[in-house]
């Protein structure tokens, strides 16, 4: 048997039991793996392909044999799922149970199965009362603080489910879903440790339930914690790791195992979601943004993660990409929090911050621990200037997942803004310790230590060394740091950074405010170096912008302007041509850069002399040269 067959059959096995004990997430995640291992095209016809599939089709794919356990060779050490089954002791009750649960009358459930002793029995009952304690804890937060209060309450059925749960365990009487359930118990009471043994326990005995992976890597703030777990080696420990190495910030070793994984499970949206989380988060929004077209194309009601995809349309400013995504969930689900956040999104990119903030607040109602829309909301306050507003969302956001780098990026802009610039720094470390490759993060921070509060310029350079080497797609620090070596008068370096951001903007095709700048202080530095020739190509790139300061040519057709011919240029005193270039051209903006060429004595002695000259008619760009290369020479 084959390696994907091992994990169909696996698969299979598993959907049906974590069904008959409702954990629907699990349930669901399962299905979705099995449907995304690519089959045998010895064995199936094209019809039977993920894009050309029929509910006909789909029947005869299951039609397969089932086997009772697993090879040891290369895939699996533990067995296909075959839990011992209980129906014949309590199935009816269960039965009922059952329906009870799926209605949500989680109280009612477990009164059914309250004598009932049967494993499967004894875990739906503790797990009906355990939501039923958390439906209990939602209602009274919105009795107490409204649906977005930062209330104390806690789950009443805890400490009853952490004692009887407790003597299962120590009389090994619980099964694998028991742990699981009572590993999520002592994660709500903060026992993390011995939370985390429990699921470590749960996951080694029945590896398939995708919830107690989850739970476990909620428990594994850090790589130590990770690495010195004791799991059984299996095909699930795959993608846990890869997702725990994902939240821990390990993005290019996710990667590689997600890519791993794609080997079996080639067609599973699961993995080309997570690779497009990957790739978010080391900004590679070109990637992410295909890998999202696909997911669409091949699930067009999909929901889930889609407001990931609307924050990189937002990011690339893609007005109709992003109405278009906007319109698709609100017809297919609109009480969703994601439906809700990408139409938070849209009005955003519009403008719209009011009405965003509304449709984020709708995203919390639905889900009050829903991350993304505390951090997007927070932004949303900031751009409105709400401080207070946008300092509790971000703090919200941190409350419910510290690690998230956007809510202390939110937090440090927050704190900036209102002035308090050491508490902004503080954030800003905050952020760039979690997300130390993106560089807008570093740039905030060496702009709170050019602040008049620090001045701490050496700190700033070392901030936007680091911007320069993450890839800073808003072209900030290189300008940034040749102006902050000029301030501390260090002209080779500057100079060394000027060319390296000219250099960027040849190789990007774009023309930014500052190459003037640039072009106008090499030209400078290279004159006084006597290294002439190179200025001279320096003045003749000022002359082939095309940005602000090509409307210089239009100071020559205006009747006023004073005119004087070439030959006075060449006959009377040279001095005096940085003040016939002035009258000439007395809108260009260039001029404010030429400023550096020409002492003012100069100016004011050559004013009073040439002002009744005439000015012959020239092109303006002939005129620049003539007197730039004057300068340099």
């Amino acid at each position: 048997m084959s390696s994907k067959e091992n994990c169909r059959t696996e698969l299979r096995a598993a959907i049906r039991q974590l069904s008959d004990r409702c954990l629907y997430s699990a349930t669901k995640w399962a299905a979705e793996q099995l449907v995304g291992i690519e089959q045998d095209p010895e064995k199936f016809t094209p019809a039977n392909t993920r894009f050309q599939r029929g509910s006909s089709s789909i029947r005869r794919r299951f039609r397969t044999s089932e086997v009772t356990s697993t090879p040891i060779a290369g895939i699996s050490y533990v067995s296909t799922p075959a839990l011992e089954e209980d129906e014949a002791v309590d199935g009816d009750f269960y039965f009922l149970a059952k329906s009870y649960f799926d209605c949500r009358d989680y109280r009612r459930a477990h009164h059914v199965l309250r004598n009932q002793t049967g494993k499967k029995s004894v875990f739906l009952r503790c797990y009906a009362l355990y939501l039923a304690g958390e439906k209990r804890k939602e209602e009274e937060m919105i009795e107490l603080e409204g649906p977005l209060g930062k209330g104390d309450v806690v789950n009443r059925e805890l400490a009853s489910l952490d004692r009887d749960l407790s003597i299962l365990r120590k009389n090994g009487m619980i099964d694998p879903f028991g742990l699981y359930l009572y590993g999520l118990v002592l994660k709500e009471k903060g026992n993390l440790n011995l939370a985390r043994t429990v699921l470590v326990e749960s996951v080694n005995s029945y590896p398939w339930n995708w919830n107690a992976w989850s739970e476990l890597q909620s428990t594994c703030s850090t790589i130590e914690i990770l690495n010195s777990l004791n799991l059984s080696n299996h095909w699930m420990k795959d993608f846990f790791l890869a997702s725990a190495c994902h939240e821990l910030r390990m993005h290019n070793e996710s990667l590689s195992k997600y890519e791993y994984l794609q080997g079996i499970f080639g067609f599973s949206n699961y993995i080309q979601a997570q690779i497009a989380k990957v790739q978010y988060s080391l900004r590679e929004f070109e990637q992410v943004e295909v890998i999202f077209e696909e997911l669409l194309r091949n699930d067009p009601y999909r929901v889930e993660d889609m407001d990931m995809y609307s924050n990189v349309l937002y990011a690339k400013e893609c007005f109709s990409a992003l109405s278009y995504l906007a319109h698709r969930v609100f017809t297919t689900d609109k009480y969703r929090p994601e439906s809700c956040c990408i139409i938070g999104n849209y009005y955003s990119l519009k403008g719209q911050h009011e009405k965003s903030v509304i449709y984020f607040k709708r995203a919390l109602k639905l889900n009050k621990n829903y991350l993304s829309a505390w951090t997007l909301m927070g932004h949303e306050y900031v751009e409105m200037k709400n401080t207070p507003a946008a300092v509790d969302a971000y703090r919200r956001a941190v409350d419910i997942n510290p690690c998230d780098y956007r809510a202390w990026y939110g937090l440090g802009q927050a704190y900036e803004m209102t002035g308090m610039t050491f508490y902004a720094l503080h954030y800003f470390k905050k952020s760039v310790f979690l997300q130390p490759n993106d560089a807008r993060l570093w740039i905030a921070m060496a702009q709170c230590y050019e602040t008049d509060q620090l001045r701490m310029l050496e700190e700033a350079i070392k901030c936007y060394k680091r911007a320069a080497n993450c890839n800073d797609t808003e072209a900030i620090a290189l300008y940034q740091l040749a102006k902050l070596h000029i301030e501390l008068g260090r002209p080779e370096e500057a100079a060394f950074y000027y060319k390296k951001d000219l250099e960027r903007m040849e190789a990007e095709e774009r023309e930014s405010q500052h190459m003037v700048e640039a072009l106008l202080f090499l030209a400078n530095h290279c004159r006084a170096h006597k290294r002439f020739e190179e200025a001279e190509i320096y003045c003749s790139r000022v002359l082939d912008y095309s940005g602000p300061v090509s409307s210089m040519n239009y100071a020559f057709s205006e009747k006023k302007r004073q005119r004087v011919s070439f030959e006075v240029l060449e006959q009377e005193n040279p001095a005096s041509l940085p003040w016939m270039l002035s009258i000439c051209l007395p809108d260009a903006p260039v001029l404010k850069g030429l400023q550096i060429f020409f002492p003012l004595q100069i100016l004011r002695q050559t004013e009073r002399e040439y002002h009744n000259c005439d000015i012959a008619d020239a092109d303006a760009e002939e005129l620049l040269l003539i007197c730039l290369t004057w300068c340099l020479l």
